[in-house]
This record gives C-alpha cells, sequence and structure tokens, in this order.
C-alpha cells in the first residue's frame, strides 16, 4: 500500500487509499485497535462518510472514509501543531507496511 500526503492550512492529511471500499476502513481501525491499541473516542457515521476520532501519542486524530475520497487520516484541529502532524505521519508510515 502506499500513501500520499495533502497540506492544508498547516494540516497534514495522509491519504491512505482514494479508491476503496468500506470494508478497508474498517480493517484499518481494526489495525489501529489491535496492533496500536488506539481506542476510538468519538464516531460519527453518516451515509457516505465516517468520521473517527482516536488518540495517538497524545494526539487527537481523525480516521477518515468517503465514498468518493476512500480512507484518510488527518488531525482534528483545523490548524495543527507540528506533534499532530508528525501523528499523522507515523500513522501513515505503519499502514504502508501492512497488506490491505
Amino acid at each position: 500500500m502506499c500513501y500520499h500526503l495533502t497540506t492544508k492550512f498547516g494540516n497534514t492529511e495522509a491519504v491512505i487509499d482514494d479508491n476503496c471500499g468500506i470494508s478497508k476502513f474498517y480493517a484499518i481501525a481494526e489495525t489501529l485497535t489491535s496492533e496500536l491499541n488506539v481506542s476510538f473516542l468519538n464516531q460519527v457515521d453518516d451515509v457516505d462518510t465516517l468520521d473517527w476520532d482516536f488518540k495517538y501519542k497524545n494526539q487527537v486524530l481523525t480516521l477518515h472514509y468517503n465514498v468518493f475520497n476512500g480512507v484518510s487520516v488527518f488531525p482534528q484541529h483545523i490548524k495543527s501543531i507540528v506533534q499532530e502532524n508528525n501523528a499523522v505521519l507515523e500513522i501513515a508510515h505503519f499502514l504502508e507496511r501492512r497488506a490491505y
């Protein structure tokens, strides 16, 4: 798996897969839970979008799924701090080594 990064307003977003189904989102969520001991704090499930917030290394991030844009991870704050962006990069590197 190969991800790509986008940066808007100081936020780094890691697009894990921009062309996938919802099953990949659930597989990534399970991997984060089982291998990184992530607990999801808030889950917003809409018709075509899922946003699940979680804490990783004291940073609140969002695992995002949209039927048109795929799966991504980004900081919860609009203007992120360096630590949040670094946490996004760590998650992306970790997921890149997994096969889905």
